[in-house]
């Protein structure tokens, strides 16, 4: 996975006035847990646009005081109006105990059925795995380059050493539909097509 660096002060008062104070001075409270105690820190609101604004999923690591943790981001409260900010958690994370992460899905090759006229539609852009932290990839890649026209690739069809996939078995990640000027006919051609494949 990917990595990120931020800075965080640990927080003197722990309270709903002073995190408002906070607010308003253009910072963030947050916490990590999965150490011996939680941390409550801030950070700068604008370290959170390059993890936030973007398909990927990182590692980040918070640097507090002398101490830098490597974390995940495990939860984000943002402002019910507006779009910034509010509160964050962060989970510590170590080598030796697997993590639940959501990571990007990114396809390669090219579909047979996109060819024939078919519209290719990614239906989960991240899914959810668990595993170490050292074997857990940037992102999730599929292989559509055998996907015809009414097939799909599910949860269930993804393997990776050392990596659990959480989203249910039957959950399609990315499918190929019938375009709407593909005619019954063609439709029924493409399925005979598949059947003497199979046979």
């Amino acid at each position: 996975m990917k990595t990120v660096s931020l800075s965080g002060s640990l927080r003197e008062n722990v309270g709903k006035k002073d995190a408002k104070m906070l607010r308003y001075a253009g910072k963030v409270p947050c916490v990590l847990y999965g150490g011996a105690e939680q941390v409550h820190f801030t950070t700068e609101a604008a370290n959170f646009k390059p993890i936030l604004f973007t398909p990927e999923t990182y590692l980040i690591n918070i640097e507090i005081g002398k101490n830098t943790y490597q974390t995940i981001l495990q939860d984000i409260q943002y402002h019910p109006v507006g779009d910034h900010v509010l509160h964050a958690d962060f989970l510590l994370v170590r080598e030796n105990k697997p993590v639940a992460v959501q990571l990007p899905v990114k396809t390669v090759g090219t579909s047979p059925g996109v060819i024939r006229g078919g519209k290719l539609k990614v239906k989960l852009t991240k899914v959810k795995v668990k595993g170490l932290v050292n074997n857990l990839p940037d992102f999730i890649q599929l292989d559509i380059s055998k996907l015809n026209i009414g097939q799909s690739i599910k949860v269930r069809d993804m393997k990776l050493e050392g990596v659990t996939f959480l989203d249910p078995a039957s959950a399609v990640i990315v499918d190929v539909k019938a375009a709407r000027g593909l005619t019954l006919a063609e439709e029924e051609e493409e399925a005979a097509t598949e059947t003497e494949a199979k046979e």
